[in-house]
């Protein structure tokens, strides 16, 4: 929603949680949070989403605020329509980002299980496509089940 959609319909806490600023501290930040440390890489490699690592927290981060803008819209009693269109936009963020997600992992790891499999004396065969294949078609399956 935009100052302008707020000025519109007389909403401006709806438009306010929209523009939040990003939190201080977030649970990313915390116990368990994803780093640049060598002991949180894999042994087979980084993550196909390292290149975009600080661009993907920025935008959780982001998101996250959209969720604390919800919260405090229940809090001062807004519109039931505006907040519906805030849990839009927040549910439009999330599957974003994991549509980008798994483009990346397409991109990376199934793409190196492909170059694996095939390079001359591989150990793992067309056994590791299947596998990184059918991972990602789960993940695909759970992200369209929500």
């Amino acid at each position: 929603m935009t100052t302008t959609d707020a000025e519109t319909n007389g909403s401006t806490a709806a438009a306010a949680a929209h523009h939040d600023p990003e939190p201080a501290s977030t649970p990313l930040d915390g116990p368990g949070a994803v780093t640049d440390n060598a002991a949180q890489t894999p042994a087979h490699g980084t993550h196909g989403y390292a290149k975009q690592k600080d661009a993907h927290i920025k935008r959780l981060r982001r998101i996250e605020g959209q969720i604390r803008g919800l919260q405090r819209m229940l809090e001062e009693d807004v519109y039931c329509i505006d907040i519906l269109t805030q849990v839009s936009a927040s549910t439009k963020g999330l599957q974003s980002f994991g549509l980008q997600l798994l483009e990346e992992h397409l991109r990376h790891c199934v793409a190196a299980a492909v170059i694996e499999s095939s390079a001359p004396g591989a150990v793992k065969g067309p056994e590791a496509i299947d596998a990184k294949v059918q991972e990602a078609t789960k993940a695909i399956e759970r992200m369209l089940r929500t």
